[in-house]
């Protein structure tokens, strides 16, 4: 998996973080997108426009793995990062 986070990464992926506000702002991957988890399916077309791949990642990788689900179901390239910190050793 860490492979793919790394060539996701090379590739200009966007990472969103899809935890709560106050989680995101106790520590997340530097650049990260915060979009809390319920607000995904309201925002889908706007992650379609950054044309961009997604890592999506959250506490434990539960979270995240919805959101990727839900996004790869309507047609993103998308992989669930799993806990923020697992992407974040990976930002430079």
């Amino acid at each position: 998996m860490n492979d793919t986070i790394q060539e996701y990464l090379k590739n200009g992926a966007v990472v969103i973080d899809v935890r709560t506000v106050g989680e995101f702002s106790m520590g997340n991957v530097e650049g990260s997108l915060n979009i809390v988890l319920d607000t995904i399916p309201t925002r889908v077309e706007e992650l379609k426009n950054l044309g961009n791949q997604i890592i999506a990642v959250c506490r434990s990788g539960a979270r995240s793995g919805t959101a990727a689900d839900f996004l790869c179901d309507q047609g993103l390239d998308v992989i669930n990062g799993g806990p923020w910190q697992n992407v974040a050793q990976f930002v430079k």
